[in-house]
């Protein structure tokens, strides 16, 4: 696959991947936290606004294409 292309692809579904878990974020947050005290709030959003690096790490790998030795 040419490189153009791969980063192009690579570009949109990271721009997915972050639309959808910010709502999925969001959704859980509100179901599930809303009498919760805002210490539990703040632990929540730290460490689900670091999960969603995993897998935007595995797409930008991708997007580097293969490791040239």
């Amino acid at each position: 696959m040419p490189p153009r292309l791969r980063s192009f692809i690579g570009t949109i579904l990271i721009i997915i991947l972050v639309l959808l878990y910010a709502v999925l974020a969001t959704s859980i947050a509100t179901a599930f936290l809303a009498e919760s005290p805002w210490w539990v709030h703040l632990l929540y959003f730290l460490i689900s606004g670091v999960v969603w690096v995993v897998p935007a790490m595995v797409l930008i790998k991708w997007m580097a294409g293969p490791r040239k030795s």
